[in-house]
């Protein structure tokens, strides 16, 4: 048995206050008795304060208060002292973790699993939604990694849009899939009530669909409140392995908390129709894969 927890918290690029955040989100996740935490994307050093490319701190920025006046967020050295700090504030949790990666001059969006014996697993966001490509590099790569709490992937945010991403981990063995978010509301026609919000309508879609169809455990952390001109949808959650919420903290922050057999439930959800071992993967690749090309099979009456 293994108690997760997924976190929906407001962070800002103020490093002192989101550690001091995150020591009393693991304070509590210990007497929980949790063994997983996952903090949002960008939990150290905050997201971008738009998402329609990079501004100065100038004309764009004014009236955002100080925690937005400078938009891009700090980058941070994966063998850096944030990282070291955070694994040792983990002791025998494992912590995901959202940043900013300093990689020489390059900059990633970067999701980061630690315990106290150091770095477990690092994930460079590969998709990235409008303009966030302006701040960062993309990466180019899904991977599952072993912890003390079974075989895991991660995701960020805009991934898990793409079912190929949650495949990717699924197959390479991963039995848990974390989801590290900074998803914010609609920018257009958006509701004031951020629990009839199309946008969050789809992150809570998304999350199941991506546990159902790869019968993984699904954790999914998300920024809340507001930055910049963002407002977060919160909505940090548990799915199970049939797609079904097992927790979930609304529109609101906080903590969703459960406890699962992980191997009882990948086994009961996977022991009659087992999806990635029913899989065709001969029959998905080809022409109709390849942007710009249309098949010319012809199905027949």
């Amino acid at each position: 048995m293994i108690t997760v927890a997924a976190v929906a918290a407001e962070f800002g690029r103020d490093l002192a206050a989101a550690f001091t955040r995150i020591e009393t989100l693991l304070d509590d996740a210990r007497a929980h008795g949790a063994g997983l935490v996952v903090l949002p994307e960008a939990a150290l050093g905050g997201y971008l304060t738009a998402l329609d490319g990079p501004t100065d701190g100038g004309p764009a920025a004014a009236g955002l208060g100080a925690d937005a006046a400078c938009s891009l967020p700090p980058a941070l050295d994966l063998d850096g002292p944030e990282l070291r700090r955070l694994a040792a504030l983990a002791g025998d949790l494992v912590v995901t973790v959202g940043l900013c990666e300093a990689d020489g001059t390059a900059r990633y969006n970067t999701a980061v699993a630690v315990s106290g014996d150091g770095v477990l697993g690092v994930h460079r966001k590969v998709h990235q939604p409008l303009g966030e490509g302006a701040s960062y590099r993309a990466g180019n790569s899904f991977a599952a990694f072993d912890t003390p709490v079974g075989r895991m992937g991660m995701l960020i945010c805009y991934d898990k849009a793409f079912p190929e991403a949650a495949r990717a981990l699924a197959v390479d063995g991963a039995q848990i899939v974390a989801c590290l978010s900074a998803w914010p509301a609609a920018r257009t026609y958006s509701s004031p009530d951020l629990a009839q919000d199309r946008w969050t309508r789809r992150f809570d879609l998304f999350d199941q669909a991506r546990a159902l169809e790869n019968q993984v455990l699904w954790v999914s952390a998300n920024q809340a409140g507001t930055f910049g001109r963002l407002r977060f949808v919160a909505s940090a959650k548990i799915v199970d392995a049939g797609g079904d919420v097992l927790a979930t903290t609304g529109t609101t922050a906080g903590v969703a908390y459960t406890t699962v057999d992980l191997d009882g439930m990948l086994s009961a959800a996977r022991a009659s129709m087992f999806h990635l071992r029913d899989r065709r993967p001969e029959a998905y690749l080809g022409r109709a894969d390849q942007p710009g090309t249309r098949s010319t099979r012809r199905v027949q009456p």
